[in-house]
């Protein structure tokens, strides 16, 4: 008995030694550590072997925190104050009026019911993300058949933060440019929005018409009851709430900010005015530019771009739309930036709106990882067409009041 017992504490042993040998083992962690290490190193190898090593490292520190102090808080400040007046719009029925309003737009345009029009809405008031936390609401979801249901991460996205754009834009002292972006946006949006709905039938011709609930009675939308508080007092609770959520919204982009532009700016802006490295902030090594400067041909004939330093901001785009607004600031002081150049970028900021980093998630969420892909490759193809309809519309709009 007392050997049986030894022997199978020797067993259990030399199977924890097995299972310990196999989850320390290093060789699972060669084929992504080693290329990981060799990217980073050799990436900042070839930076620091430029700049210098110790003015590489002062000039990312320098460059994050004049982010951090100059760009990042200005960024939080127009959220604050756009997610006070969604807010406000939210509990006075703005947003319900302006959902009646452009439901007869929904069908012919994206091929989505009206109540996708609330949807729209509340992510330009708000972020992507918003559409989806819509999405999970029964009485929503109804409304649809599964291809218009998946489509809803590419509309959503595509209007996502986009009064804060626009306001953006507008604070740097352009008007009219930022409304011909926006435009150029909505056609962005048809185009990413209908591509996506294309490919999500022939992927699944099912979901044509299978509808999102078919097991479920469609539930009708039904305004919320209004608590019977003062005028005061609601005024007070939705500019304060609001303002809440502006300042998660604010804290939220610090990351891509600091970490994305600091390495776009290294990437895009060179030595400062004497030729030489002095570790200060927004000194880089222009490779960004070198590279656009050999197809900016095609950059200046479908978005008008005239210097190829504007490239970095589609690029940083991709990921967030935060980090590529603190770029502006930097573009206009070079003298990089017009009008045209402001109209695109209200376009694509708004359209792409850091769907690479969103889009798996919001996908996810809604139950179709699997299709992330093909919404993406959608996407892509929705911002470009949104940057180069805002170019035609501002050549047209200049030419007709010239």
């Amino acid at each position: 008995m007392n050997q049986q017992i030894e022997n199978e504490h020797e067993s259990e042993a030399i199977e924890m030694k097995s299972t310990a040998a196999k989850k320390f083992s290093i060789s699972r962690y060669i084929p992504s550590g080693i290329p990981c290490l060799v990217i980073v190193f050799a990436l900042f190898y070839y930076i620091g072997s430029i700049m210098g090593v110790p003015n590489m490292l002062n000039t990312i520190m320098h460059t994050a925190h004049d982010l951090l102090l100059n760009t990042v808080f200005y960024l939080m400040g127009i959220c604050v104050v756009t997610g006070a007046i969604g807010r406000l719009f939210v509990e006075f029925g703005v947003v319900k009026l302006l959902e009646r309003l452009l439901r007869p737009l929904m069908r012919p345009l994206f091929n989505l019911p009206g109540v996708a029009a609330l949807g729209a809405v509340m992510t330009f008031l708000s972020d992507n993300p918003a559409i989806i936390s819509l999405s999970q609401d029964k009485r929503f979801s109804s409304y649809f058949k599964k291809f218009q249901f998946i489509s809803l991460t590419n509309f959503g996205t595509a209007f996502g933060m986009g009064l804060l754009v626009i306001v953006f834009m507008v604070g740097q002292g352009y008007f009219l440019a930022p409304l011909i972006g926006f435009f150029g946006a909505f056609c962005g949006c048809i185009v990413s929005t209908r591509l996506m709905q294309s490919f999500v039938i022939k992927a699944y011709p099912k979901f044509l018409e299978e509808g999102v609930l078919d097991n479920d009675s469609k539930v009708e939308m039904k305004d919320e009851k209004v608590e019977s508080k003062s005028l005061f007092i609601r005024t007070l609770n939705s500019l304060l709430d609001g303002g809440r959520t502006g300042v998660d919204v604010g804290i939220a982009i610090i990351p891509g900010v600091l970490i994305i532009s600091t390495l776009v700016m290294i990437l895009t802006f060179g030595a400062s005015s004497t030729g030489e490295y002095t570790g200060a902030a927004y000194e880089g090594i222009e490779v960004l530019p070198w590279l656009a400067q050999k197809v900016n041909f095609v950059f200046d004939w479908l978005f008008g771009f005239h210097d190829p330093h504007l490239v970095a901001f589609p690029i940083t785009a991709l990921g967030a739309v935060g980090a590529a607004l603190s770029l502006v600031p930097n573009f206009i002081t070079q003298g990089w930036i017009d009008g045209n150049a402001i109209a695109v970028f209200t376009a694509i900021g708004m359209c792409w709106s850091g769907y690479l980093s969103t889009h798996t998630a919001m996908l996810d969420s809604l139950g179709y990882r699997e299709l992330t892909p093909k919404a993406i490759l959608a996407h892509t193809i929705g911002g470009i067409a949104a940057a180069i309809v805002a170019h035609a519309m501002y050549v047209l709009v200049t030419m007709i009041m010239a």
